[in-house]
């Protein structure tokens, strides 16, 4: 790990005027990533600034038709808060999956998405559920927010600061996970909402994305069988010592049909 200067502010105006004096400063979530990539020396930031001290990045409020979650909320948080097992019991479930206690006892919702790693469960959540994206800056629609592998619309200096979950009628989560380290070797999410039914795979490819035809054939007939035909071309899909391309589109047709059974 090389040296840096560490810092604990308390407050979004003390984190802009650090970043902004500090081109080489990284923020710190919960550092489930960030961590490990200095400790193996394959980041040297002049400046760390953690967010850990900042109340208002944490929280979770039921917002009638929304559940509003601080980008600082842990996934244990998430995972046992009665206001989300309540409004969308599919999220407070898939934050129960997300690594061991350890992660989750340190990972943050707001360090997740903003780190967007390809087989992270938290993007397939907010895709499938049509979440907005808060930030220091603007509002982003989560469609619009994962732009490719360890990429998001954040700009320079721009801060996560809580993220919307519409209440969906119903959802689910599966996913096929790594033995090992428990990321998504493939994970679908389904959610049947007023606007229509909406599928998000992660871990499948470079990025999360949605299945369109799945989504067509749903609305039409919310059961599993009404995907069953459904084929995911294997073009483009991650293929490593886990999973090949080919088994992992597989896959998404397997877990779409237990994440819609699992809705009943």
């Amino acid at each position: 790990m090389y040296e840096f200067n560490y810092h604990k502010p308390t407050s979004l105006e003390d984190i802009a005027s650090l970043l902004g004096a500090n081109q080489e400063a990284k923020l710190v979530a919960g550092g489930m990533t960030l961590i490990p990539t200095l400790k193996q020396r394959l980041a040297k930031p002049s400046d760390l600034v953690d967010l850990g001290a900042v109340a208002s990045l944490r929280g979770i409020t039921d917002a009638g038709d929304a559940i509003v979650i601080g980008a600082m909320t842990r996934h244990a948080e998430v995972n046992r808060s009665p206001v989300v097992k309540q409004g969308i019991p599919a999220l407070a479930a898939m934050a129960g999956m997300i690594g061991d206690p350890a992660v989750r006892n340190r990972g943050t919702i707001g360090g997740s998405i903003s780190n967007n790693d390809p087989a992270a469960d938290y993007p397939a959540a907010l895709v499938a559920l049509g979440a907005t994206v808060h930030t220091t800056k603007r509002e982003i629609a989560a469609d619009n927010f994962f732009t490719g592998i360890f990429e998001t619309a954040l700009e320079p200096a721009e801060i996560v600061t809580s993220v919307r979950f519409p209440k969906p009628q119903t959802a689910c989560y599966q996913k096929f996970k790594n033995p090992a380290s428990r990321y998504a070797i493939v994970g679908v999410f389904v959610a049947r909402t007023g606007g229509g039914v909406r599928v998000a795979v992660t871990g499948a490819g470079p990025c999360v994305f949605r299945v369109p035809e799945m989504e067509a054939a749903l609305a039409g007939s919310f059961t599993p069988d009404a995907i069953k035909d459904i084929t995911i071309p294997q073009d483009g899909l991650n293929s490593d010592i886990h999973a090949s391309a080919e088994y992992r589109a597989h896959l998404v047709g397997v877990m779409a049909r237990r994440a819609v059974a699992g809705c009943a």
